[in-house]
């Protein structure tokens, strides 16, 4: 039994435990998850999207293999026990590919499947939900897990054939997009029990060859709709009255939990009931990102007061410039005049701006914010104004003014939500340790 499959067992039989997942590629915000993973004595499961790691590179330019290395070089660089370090694959399937054929993008998909799990990623979303372009719409659960069920026979075969542990899985039809975005305006329907019934028959009926029932021993997780999205300006919060027809009905099911996928922007609170109400695994990804952006967007305004505009970074109008020049990651889900866009493009909580900070213009932009806030260090009195929770850690002895320190505290801020709603004894514990920052910092 897997780390994480002991994690969700424990969860099964009552312990107040849940598993958070950090789907991001930036490298402040992994190392940020590694301090709160090892604050909160969490495991850290780190995924990647599909279409932000592939064979081709993905948006991130990394193949498996190369996120694989490039994670597990963090983490040592960092001190961070690798043991406790988890890779997942998320949207697995014909994602990136569903504007061609079926027959195409299932090509595609299986390259992709062979390629993680070779690389050792351990925790594997099978994600055939999707319709291609010749296939009907919406695509009948039977052929989602049928396609689902091929790639885990994939998936079997090369952990096999590479002497690698077998993967545990994530199955699921009613799948929200990668990356959230949503629009909200037609409210948010919850997976009734009857469909939740139904997605589970179909893919056990799926998994039933010989050669697959010991990869459906090991699906933990089903992805539904707990109540819980976002879009671009407002969040859809979890109600735990609307959702408890389908928490019911999970425990009534052996082993597996729920995953909630585009749970960013959640509550705490709401975090600690979805945990209860068996949604035990919590995707988090743009939040994540935009908390990143938040601290930047500050130093950014710190440095602004600090020096000359000739010495300055530019950071902010840096990216706003890379995004207009080219405007493909957003274009199409941004609308409204060129105020409203301008907006979008920095403040929406799809963050889109997420894909741009590797772009070279983006990072020198970047180095020179750091450098020049490493050579002027913020005083307390606009670290106060732009910062106030890291200068009141910095207060208490707990962190420097050194801005990528600050950046990761701010990112840390959000993911300790996640953490201290996954493993809620040690939240407790922390509570009572740091008592006089963290209360305030909540």
């Amino acid at each position: 039994m897997s780390a994480i499959q002991s994690l969700i067992a424990a969860h099964r039989q009552g312990q107040p435990v849940g598993l958070y997942s950090v789907c991001c590629s930036n490298e402040q915000v992994l190392l940020a998850a590694m301090q709160v993973a090892l604050r909160y004595d969490t495991l850290l499961l780190i995924e990647a999207t599909s279409n932000q790691v592939d064979q081709f590179g993905g948006y991130t330019g990394m193949t498996p293999p190369q996120y694989r290395d490039y994670v597990l070089q963090l983490a040592r660089d960092a001190g961070f026990p690798v043991e406790r370090l988890v890779l997942g694959g998320d949207h697995l399937g014909p994602n990136a590919w569903q504007k061609g054929p079926a027959e195409v993008a299932m090509a595609n998909a299986r390259v992709l499947i062979e390629a993680y799990v070779a690389a050792g990623f351990h925790k594997i979303h099978l994600d055939c939900s999707m319709s291609c372009a010749d296939d009907p719409t919406p695509l009948p659960d039977a052929v989602v897990a049928a396609r689902s069920a091929e790639l885990a026979r994939i998936a079997e075969r090369t952990a096999a054939a590479n002497g690698l542990p077998p993967p545990v899985y994530v199955i699921g039809t009613e799948v929200p997009i990668p990356g959230g975005e949503a629009s909200l305006a037609g409210g948010l329907q919850v997976t009734t029990p009857a469909a939740a019934a139904t997605t589970l028959a179909i893919h056990r009926e799926a998994f039933s060859a010989p050669d697959l029932l010991p990869a459906w021993e090991r699906v933990i997780a089903m992805v539904v709709q707990p109540g819980v999205d976002f879009d671009h300006s407002s969040v859809h919060y979890y109600d735990p009255a609307a959702a408890t027809d389908l928490s019911a009905f999970v425990e009534q099911q052996p082993r597996i939990v729920f995953e909630a996928h585009s749970t960013d922007y959640q509550t705490e609170a709401g975090l600690h009931a979805l945990v209860r109400d068996h949604f035990a695994i919590l995707k988090v990804g743009p939040a994540a990102t935009y908390a990143f952006r938040e601290a930047v967007f500050a130093l950014a305004m710190i440095e602004a007061a600090l020096l000359p505009a000739a010495q300055c970074s530019n950071v902010i109008e840096v990216l706003d410039r890379c995004m207009v020049q080219k405007p493909a990651n957003w274009q199409s889900y941004y609308h409204g005049d060129a105020h409203e866009l301008r907006l979008l493009r920095a403040y929406s909580l799809s963050d889109r701006s997420r894909y741009y900070w590797g772009e070279p213009a983006v990072q020198a932009a970047l180095d020179t914010l750091v450098a020049n806030l490493r050579t002027h260090v913020p005083p307390q009195i606009l670290l106060s104004q732009f910062l106030p929770h890291q200068q009141r850690a910095i207060e208490a002895g707990q962190l420097a003014a050194e801005p990528l320190a600050l950046i990761q505290h701010k990112v840390a801020e959000r993911l300790g939500e996640y953490a201290r709603a996954c493993n809620r004894n040690r939240a407790r514990a922390d509570i009572e340790t740091y008592r006089p920052t963290e209360l305030s910092e909540r």
